[in-house]
């Protein structure tokens, strides 16, 4: 556990690196989060994951879905813990008009690339996002391969 908390002195909580594998982000915002004492304690301790969260746009507001926030035995002893409850995100209203004219024009899906410490409090990346196809998965793959091996011959020599 050691890892994760050197992790987060740094900034970072948790990313969600299959988003970049699924989709091409084309514009990202900072969002603040709403959240409990006791997911904030969890976050320090870098209890947070973010595999399968995305951000769901209703009402002229935006919530941040099934973002997993495991909850310490030791901090939320007497409240009942959820850990992926819906939270609420905190944007600004042009940041909201894009958000919604993006995913219902343009057919953008909104996802959540990130959470991070900005000072003393925690901001989620969310990105507007297209899905990609399988081929733009496997070219992505391919760049990757080629990357590290180019990382191999550069040590060796």
């Amino acid at each position: 556990m050691a890892t994760k908390n050197t992790s987060s002195s740094n900034g970072n909580i948790a990313k969600n690196k299959r988003a970049r594998y699924d989709y091409h982000i084309d514009e990202r915002f900072e969002a603040g989060l709403v959240l409990a004492g006791w997911e904030v304690k969890s976050m320090r301790a870098g209890k947070a994951q973010l595999t399968d969260s995305y951000v769901f746009l209703k009402d002229g507001e935006a919530w941040l879905l099934n973002a997993h926030i495991m909850p310490l035995q030791t901090a939320c002893t007497h409240v009942v813990a959820e850990p992926t409850r819906q939270r609420k995100l905190l944007l600004n209203k042009r940041e909201l008009g894009k958000l919604f004219a993006s995913t219902e024009q343009k057919g953008h899906t909104c996802i959540a690339l990130a959470l991070y410490w900005k000072g003393s409090k925690v901001k989620c990346e969310i990105g507007l996002a297209k899905g990609k196809k399988e081929h733009d998965k496997r070219a992505t793959e391919k760049d990757r391969d080629w990357s590290r091996q180019k990382q191999r011959i550069m040590n060796n020599n």
